[in-house]
Formats: C-alpha cells, sequence, structure tokens
C-alpha cells in the first residue's frame, strides 16, 4: 500500500473495525494473512471504504460485509453444533478464516457496479469481472499464505474445487444460507430465483 499517501484509506483499520470475528481466529498469524488480503484486494481495486462493496453486482443495500460477517456467524454455530452435537471436530479457525476471504474477491469483481466516486484508480490487472470473486479470493488466500486448508474452503460454487473438507461444506452451506436470506429480505426471491432470474443480464 501507499505509505506515503496521507490521504491513502487505511485499509488496516477498516478491516478490523468491519469483521469483529477476526478476534476470534486463535492464529494470531492467520488473522493478519486474512487481513493482508483484504488490503491487498481493496486496494487494487481501489476502494475508498470497504462497507462501499455491495453484496451483488444488483443488491446494494445490503453490503459485502455485512454477507460475510453472517457467513461467519452461520458457519460458526453450524460447526458448534456439529461438535457437540454430532461429536464431528471442524477446524474453526479454518472456518472462520476461509468465511472471512469467501468474498474477498469481490474487491476485484465488482468496481464496475459501483458509482466511481467510491473508488480511486482500480488497479486493472485486478480490477476485472473476468475472474469470478471466488477464485480470486482463493487466490489472494495463496498469495498471503493462507494454508492449504484455508484456501480450499474459500472456492463454493459447485465444480470449482475437487475435494470438499468438511470446513469447505460449512462455507458453502453457510454462504447459500445467508445469500437466500438477502435475497429474499432485498427481492423476495430465493437464492436459485436471483440467480435463474439474473445470471444471465450481469
Amino acid at each position: 500500500m501507499s505509505d506515503g499517501d496521507a490521504n491513502a484509506p487505511d485499509y488496516r483499520a477498516q478491516v478490523e473495525a468491519a469483521f469483529p470475528e477476526l478476534g476470534d481466529v486463535d492464529d494470531a498469524e492467520l488473522r493478519k494473512r486474512v487481513t493482508e488480503a483484504w488490503c491487498l484486494g481493496l486496494e487494487r481495486g481501489g476502494w475508498r471504504d470497504i462497507e462501499d462493496i455491495p453484496y451483488a453486482w444488483n443488491i446494494h443495500e445490503v453490503t459485502n460485509v455485512e454477507h460475510v460477517r453472517g457467513v461467519t456467524r452461520i458457519a460458526v454455530r453450524s460447526a458448534e453444533e456439529q461438535r457437540d452435537f454430532h461429536g464431528a471436530d471442524p477446524d474453526f479457525d479454518v472456518i472462520r478464516a476461509a468465511c472471512l476471504l469467501h468474498d474477498v474477491g469481490k474487491c476485484y469483481e465488482y468496481v464496475d457496479f459501483v458509482d466511481d466516486e467510491l473508488l480511486s484508480d482500480p488497479d486493472p490487472e485486478y480490477a476485472t469481472q473476468e475472474v469470478p470473486h471466488s477464485l480470486s479470493g482463493y487466490a489472494l488466500a495463496h498469495e498471503v499464505g493462507c494454508s492449504l486448508a484455508v484456501q480450499r474452503a474459500i472456492p463454493h460454487f459447485i465444480g470449482e474445487i475437487p475435494t470438499r473438507t468438511l470446513e469447505a461444506e460449512l462455507v458453502k452451506s453457510a454462504n447459500s444460507a445467508s445469500s437466500n436470506a438477502i435475497t429474499q429480505s432485498a427481492m423476495g426471491i430465493s437464492l436459485p430465483e436471483w440467480v435463474e432470474k439474473y445470471s444471465q443480464t450481469q
């Protein structure tokens, strides 16, 4: 990031304020890497404020931050039930980190869907719709050195990754749960209905 620019956004402070769930990640190094991935995404996307990234290209009344937090909360609650009720052993640090990063790629993908005044010099090498945000998020996690367990839990669309871990399935199902709630509250339709209606119009 451009440390010399006094007007440059303090991305680290923004990320830490936006995601209090970061504090629940026990591994300090992993917390640092999750924050770093977000800072890179925000800088390259040219965002002035993390809260300006919308949940979806055509749903701006809900922020990406709200969705990411919702996914994290849902996944952690589900993991607690899997542990306490079923005797499973999910890795909570992996779950939290992967949930917090599962939509970091929207920093790249959604620059074309907001007003120009919300952005400052997006990097054209990264700020593009060419790579789905689930995969660019995976790439960011890899770039900052997140563990393979975290990386492999980030892609959440069917067919994107062949091996599905317990943690990956939790991220995927929590993402669907949060997304269904958002599309229902914002538009009165389910996530599959939203996909069917708008996937060809973007």
